[in-house]
């Protein structure tokens, strides 16, 4: 089985690499990740600059290719571009930091999972606890999650948003969760560069939203590993009629 990995938190990163190492094992894996950082870009793509590949690693069972792109491109150049026989799951993390919620918006992460969906693939997110060790326990969880997704798929235009805790701490199991309500405090600090000009670097804390029992964010707090399935249809369907009612036409 051919299995895709990529990551927003570059290929370099030690999440990436160990979920590499323990799944070359047993599957054909192909990393295809970006060259540095590049956290919360959301679901961008390069469309104004070249973009180039760099082979780092060629071994049995593993290959490691990084691109000078975003999370989305490197899934678009891992399909497209590298793989020569197509991924038959694709899996963006480990990430070091919860993508919880409304957050999603802005992950990289979770828009390189859902790039392989919008491309046919099934597809998994997983981030971890910022900080957390990734551990033994943590990883059998996502090679069991990846075994089962392979055996039974996933429906079309859809992902898995994975969010493990430290579970070496306090684990309560897993529970399939819906998305929650995350939104923040948010400032900018004002400095002044070498130069006398201005700049700003965005600065913020987390609002204690209140969230349901059966939500991602409630279920990491209590010590479960989340799992929520979402799809990109953002289509708010109870509105349709309401608009069609509306005195708009020209």
């Amino acid at each position: 089985m051919n299995v895709l990995l990529t990551n927003d938190d570059g290929v370099l990163s030690p999440g990436i690499n160990k979920l590499a190492d323990i799944l070359k094992g047993s599957y054909n894996v192909v990393v295809v990740a970006p060259d540095r950082e590049r956290s919360a870009v959301g679901h961008a793509i390069t469309m104004h600059k070249p973009l180039r590949i760099k082979k780092i690693k060629d071994e049995e069972n593993l290959k490691i290719f990084h691109a000078n792109g975003t999370p989305s491109d490197c899934v678009k150049l891992g399909i497209d571009i590298i793989m020569k026989d197509k991924p038959d799951i694709i899996v963006s993390g480990i990430n070091d930091g919860f993508n919880l919620g409304t957050d999603i918006l802005y992950s990289g992460t979770v828009s390189a999972a859902m790039e392989g969906s919008i491309n046919g693939f099934s597809s998994i997110a997983i981030s971890l606890e910022a900080g957390s060790d990734i551990t033994d326990k943590a990883l059998l969880f996502i090679k069991k999650l990846i075994k089962s997704v392979a055996k039974n798929g996933l429906p079309k235009n859809s992902l898995l948003n994975v969010n493990i805790p430290n579970i070496s701490d306090n684990y309560s199991g897993v529970k399939i969760t819906k998305l929650g309500y995350r939104n923040y405090i948010e400032n900018f600090t004002r400095r002044i560069d070498p130069h006398g000009r201005e700049y700003y670097w965005l600065a913020g804390k987390v609002l204690e939203n209140i969230n349901e029992e059966d939500s991602d964010i409630v279920a990491v707090k209590n010590g479960f590993i989340s799992i929520t399935p979402i799809q990109f249809d953002l289509t708010m369907y109870s509105l349709i009629d309401t608009l069609k009612s509306w005195d708009i036409q020209i």
